[in-house]
Formats: C-alpha cells, sequence, structure tokens
C-alpha cells in the first residue's frame, strides 16, 4: 500500500513539474501553432496592459487593441529599440459595429484574429528576430497568409525594429 501512495505521489509531482516548466516556458497550453513560425497565442495574455487602441478602416473595418508582455511595456515606455528578446506582441481586432445605445460611438463587434509577434533574435534571425502568428478562434491561419507577415514588415516599418504599433501614453 505505500509503495502505491509513494508511486501515485511521485506521478503527481511529475505532472505538477512538467505544469510549472511549460507555463515558464510560456507555454499556451498546448494550443495551436502557427505554421512557418511555430508562435503560439500566450496563457494570460488578456491581462496584459495596453499599449495602444487602433482602427482599421475598410475593407476591414476593425476597431483593435495592442497589448504587450512586462518585456515589451519596458521597451515602449524607454523608448528602446531594438526592443529585447522575450518580448510579445499580442493585436486583438473585432469587427467594427455602431453602438445601438449612442450613435456615435462605436462597440467591438465580432472577434476577427488575434496575432502575436514574439522576440527572439536567434531563432527568427531571417526575420528581423520576429516570429509571427495570426490565429481565428484559436487555430493558426494557413501558411499563405504567415508568408506575407514579415515581407510588410520589412517594407514598411524596418526602421522601427518591424513594428507598426506606437506607444498611447
Amino acid at each position: 500500500m505505500k509503495l502505491l501512495h509513494l508511486a501515485v505521489l511521485s506521478g503527481v509531482a511529475a505532472l505538477v513539474a512538467l505544469s510549472v516548466a511549460g507555463a515558464a516556458m510560456g507555454d499556451s497550453g498546448g494550443g495551436d501553432a502557427s505554421p512557418i513560425y511555430g508562435v503560439q497565442v500566450p496563457d494570460g495574455y488578456r491581462k496584459w496592459a495596453l499599449i495602444a487602441p487602433a482602427q482599421e478602416a475598410a475593407p476591414l473595418n476593425e476597431l483593435r487593441a495592442v497589448v504587450g508582455n512586462d518585456l515589451a511595456i519596458k521597451a515602449y515606455q524607454d523608448s528602446a529599440l531594438p526592443f529585447p528578446d522575450g518580448t510579445v506582441l499580442v493585436k486583438l481586432a473585432w469587427k467594427h459595429v455602431q453602438s445601438p445605445e449612442f450613435e456615435p460611438a462605436s462597440i467591438p463587434g465580432a472577434a476577427t484574429t488575434v496575432q502575436v509577434m514574439v522576440k527572439d533574435s536567434s531563432k527568427y534571425a531571417a526575420t528581423g528576430g520576429w516570429g509571427f502568428g495570426r490565429f481565428i478562434n484559436g487555430k493558426a491561419v494557413d501558411q499563405a497568409q504567415h508568408e506575407t507577415c514579415f515581407a510588410c514588415h520589412q517594407a514598411r516599418v524596418k526602421n522601427h525594429d518591424f513594428v507598426f504599433t506606437r506607444y498611447a501614453p
């Protein structure tokens, strides 16, 4: 009986250790990974600090918010470029809807995408140090869409460490 009890405790301890290790590495609990980059939606991102809101005009017609982990927020506050390895930026997007209660106001409608950028200069050296992910309902979009990420960032914001979003103080 003691051996069975010890075996069960050992198994539980091993599961706890694996869970803690996964959380420390930013494991999103086995979520879908983006093609090409292997980026996942990070756990707890909805609790991160706001970097900036945005509005996307037609044809997307979206309201957006970019949030960042602690490294991202510190880099923005310190105006530090390039962003340090470990920086994670997440863009949330919703359909832009007119408020039914107050006509001049807008409210978020249906969620459209969650987009993720992860800074790792070694792992993503070929793409300016950034890995990209686009997700709809928690599932990564196809590879063809991910192939366009870096090209657009490189063409337009190379001088800002390939990041479009500016900090809204």
